[in-house]
């Protein structure tokens, strides 16, 4: 369990928080759930319903689309933020590795922290942002590994 002093600590190190008063940060690591997950465990499941953003504390968590591993993710980086945002189902499952410590933050908890410091919602946008180049750099990656199927008839005229 983190002390007040240490979970101030912590998330004024979390990158979507920098920026944020000292004041702002002390009200928002009060609120914020404190979990515990045992290794190998599903914190959530692609598909499922979810309303809230976990920041790894200590531990380390691996994102994945069945067996396939999207990121390994470390202390003081965050999951599960696009459900906060969109009503939508969440779009990969995140496992523990290794037993892991998380702060959890509310949907409505965080609407009310964005409501009083609009910054916050720039820096989580930031974070997709880097989210989405990352992945879209790994995806060019692995095509320019992969040669490109033969496309038979490419390149002919289909009036002959």
């Amino acid at each position: 369990m983190l002390t007040s002093v240490d979970r101030l600590l912590f998330v004024r190190g979390v990158p979507i928080f920098k920026e944020l008063r000292d004041d702002f940060l002390v009200r928002l690591a009060s609120v914020m759930d404190e979990l515990s997950f045992p290794a190998q465990h599903t914190i959530f499941t692609q598909g499922q319903e979810g309303r809230s953003l976990y920041i790894v504390v200590s531990g380390r968590v691996r994102v994945h689309l069945g067996e396939q591993d999207l990121a390994q993710l470390e202390q003081g980086a965050c999951f599960g933020e696009m459900s906060l945002f969109d009503a939508e189902p969440r779009s990969a499952s995140v496992t523990t590795l290794e037993p892991c410590d998380c702060l959890m933050l509310t949907q409505q908890q965080l609407y009310d922290a964005i409501e009083e410091t609009p910054g916050i919602a720039v820096n989580i946008i930031r974070l997709l942002s880097r989210r989405i180049r990352e992945f879209n750099r790994k995806l060019n990656a692995k095509e320019t590994e992969t040669p490109a199927p033969e496309l038979h008839g490419a390149g002919r005229s289909l009036g002959g």
